[in-house]
Formats: C-alpha cells, structure tokens, sequence
C-alpha cells in the first residue's frame, strides 16, 4: 500500500470513527476550543491596540520631541513642585530654536484652549478645543483633510480669519451643507472655513481632532493667554533626516538653557519629551499582556490534550478487536497508528475552528456596538491552526502508537 493509499485510508476511518461519537468528540474538543479562544482573543485585541496606537503615535507625530514643562514620565518619588516651579516654553524661545538650531528639520508651536464656544446661526457646540498652530506644524504632526484645504505658510502669517475644523465640528455646525467658506463664529470672532479634517475617531491618548478648530497661533491671542499654562503651549522639533534625534536632543538641550541662563551645574528646568518613550511603554504593556494570554491558554490546551488522548485511549480500547481484525487482514501497522493519529489531529483543529469561530463571532459584536475596530488577522488564524495541529499530534501519537503495536491474535480475542 503506497503512503498516499495509507494516508486516504486511515483519514476516511478516522472521520466515520469520530461521526459515530458526535457526542464524545464535541465534549473532547471543548478545552482545545477555550485555550485557542484565550490566546487568538488576546493576541487580536493586542493586535488592534498596537494598530490604534500606531496610528496614534503617528497623528502626534513620530520622531518628534516635543519641548514642555512637564515630562510624560517620571519616578513616584520625585519632587512635583520642581515640575510645577517651571517656566512654560514661549514663542521667543521657539523663534530662537528656529534661527539658530543646526539639527532641527521642522519646528512648530502649538497652544490649545479646551471647551470653546463655536456657534452659526442656532447651531451651537460648547466642547470645540481650539488649537493655534504656526508653520512646520504638518511636518511634525499627520493632518489628513477631507475637504478643501490645510494652511499654508501664507495663510498662517496673514491676518486673515481662517479656520480648519474637525468633522464632527462642521457635522454640529453645517449639518448637511457644504461649510467650506462658510462663516462662523468663536467667541464672538468670526471664522471662515479654509479645509475639515477627516473623522478620526478617539485615539488612544484620549483626543480627537474631530472635536478641534485650528487658526494661526498669531490669532490665538484673541482666545487665550499663551504664557499661561491652561494654553499649554508646546514646541514640537523633528530631525534633519541625516541627524539621530539624540543629536538634535543635546543641541536644543543647550539652545534652551542658554536661553533660560541655567547654570552648567543645574538641572534642567524643561522636558524634551520623546513619542518613542510612549511606544516602549507600550510595547512593555503589550508583552506583558501577551504572556499572560499564552500563560492562560497554555493551561487551557494543555487540558483539552489530556482530555483527546484520554479520548483516543479509551477509543483504542474500545476498538481493540476491531484493530486485531484490521491486521489479521494485512493492514499495516502504519495504517493503523495513522488512523487514531488522524482522529486526535481532526479533534483538535476542529476545537480550534470552534475556538476561531467564537472570536470571529465576538469582534463582529465589538465592531458593530463600539468605536473600537478588531480585526482577525490570517497571521493569528494560521497560529491558531498551527497549534491545534500541534496539539492533535502531541495528544494521538501515544494512543496511535499502542493501537499500531497491538498483537492481532490477543486483540481479536479481546472483548473490548
């Protein structure tokens, strides 16, 4: 018999032995099926995360070190009122920056005020973030526009009353209509639509420029004071392609405390915050998660094992006098060990497309009640068959290799 004749064979029996036990087959699968589910839920959650928080990261800009007062990490024991004592950083020091910095690609400056009033006519909005905004600000930062157009270094040193508005801000205020040079006001001052941004949904830092309305931080005077830190005014600084952002670092690092005349001995009054330092947190987090996930559903599989070679052992006795006639007729022993085998590997793939099916179930439940988009990925259904594949190799070899070494004469007479 040729190993494609032993192969087809022994899968033919294997599935007519496993239609006969419906019943014990399903009940064998359940604990492949809960530790697949545990892991391939994990890892798309993960994977998701890890989507949104990239495309988080990239909208505050990557490879962008953002000059602050306070820093995006630090140690418990640290002393906060040397943080709250800083000075803000200010446009004269961005000025600075941007005449005499060698390593610097772009540098922006940003203020912010949250919770502006935005009206037309009787439509009115009392949660628009109003961001002022200088040039190089798309350098540093992803602006994706959905209509009409962002301002360009033109628009941002002319007085003119431009505004870019977020989508859910021209969707309160325009409705149906097209708000593309159409006239609004904010606080009292009127603003003509230049561009709308694109919906963008919450990210993982908790904002969202769907709620935002951008002017020239030369008009943001009229809405705010920009030395005071409810502005929170940032410089945000990004590396000549040929300079490493460690570079560029230690160069603003001396811009800045020469500016501020801090003595060579004290330490700095600032915070050169990096997006990176968010990435490794990140990254730490997911790792963590990740082994907890495999932890968790290693356990679960490791049971749904035992419990299909217990299945296979029991099937093997049960079928002992069956397997002495199959050899008493000339069937190989390799026919015999493939048979079982076949059974504990189709055992365990079918708990893991059970185990795939349920998490397939539960993103479309996700996607259809949440803001929050999960995904599938072939990377993860593929591990998920890997393992089960495993699993029913590790599980039916030792049934399927005493069922192959049965001796035909003693199993014929067995009652089993």
């Amino acid at each position: 018999m040729t190993i494609k004749g032993l192969l087809t064979g022994s899968f033919i029996l294997a599935l007519q032995a496993l239609r006969a036990q419906r019943l014990r087959s399903f009940l064998s699968v359940l604990g492949v099926t809960i530790g697949i589910f545990a892991i391939i839920f994990v890892f798309t959650v993960l994977d998701s995360l890890e989507q949104k928080l990239r495309g988080s990261i990239q909208e505050i800009g990557n490879n962008v070190v953002y000059i602050q007062k306070w820093p995006w990490s630090f140690s418990s024991d640290y002393p906060w009122w040397k943080y709250l004592n800083r000075p803000l950083p200010s446009i004269s020091e961005y000025q600075i920056i941007k005449s005499n910095s060698q390593t610097t690609g772009a540098v922006a400056f940003q203020c912010a005020q949250s919770s502006v009033r935005a009206y037309r006519a009787s439509a009115k909005l009392s949660n628009a973030k109003l961001v002022g905004i200088s040039a190089d600000y798309t350098k540093l930062k992803s602006v994706s526009i959905q209509a009409g157009r962002f301002f360009s270094d033109a628009d941002l040193q002319s007085a003119e009353p431009y505004a870019v508005i977020g989508f859910d801000i021209a969707k309160g205020l325009f409705y149906n209509q097209n708000p593309l040079q159409q006239q609004f006001k904010i606080s009292g001052q009127t603003y003509r639509v230049l561009g709308v941004l694109k919906k963008e949904g919450e990210s993982m830092f908790g904002e969202s420029s769907d709620f935002q309305i951008i002017i020239p931080y030369k008009q943001a005077y009229k809405f705010m004071d920009i030395t005071k830190e409810e502005s929170d005014p940032t410089i945000m600084v990004k590396p000549k392609s040929n300079i490493s952002t460690a570079q560029m670092m230690s160069e603003l690092r001396g811009i800045i405390r020469s500016q501020r005349r801090i003595k060579p001995a004290a330490e700095d009054n600032f915070a050169l915050n990096e997006t990176r330092i968010l990435q490794k947190g990140f990254d730490d987090l997911f790792a963590l998660v990740g082994t907890a996930g495999w932890i968790i559903g290693g356990f679960s599989i490791l049971v749904g094992g035992f419990g299909i070679a217990n299945m296979m052992f029991v099937s093997v006795r049960e079928r002992t006098s069956q397997i002495g006639i199959q050899k008493s007729l000339g069937s190989p022993k390799a026919f015999i060990l493939y048979q079982f085998l076949w059974e504990s590997i189709l055992l365990s793939i079918m708990g893991g497309l059970i185990g795939i099916g349920i998490v397939e179930l539960i993103i479309v439940i996700v996607n259809v009640s949440s803001d929050f988009t999960l995904s599938l990925t072939f990377s993860n259904v593929n591990l998920a068959l890997c393992i089960s594949l495993i699993v029913g190799v590790l599980s039916g070899f030792l049934p399927a290799y005493h069922a192959a070494q049965l001796d035909p004469v003693e199993a014929i007479r067995s009652n089993a």
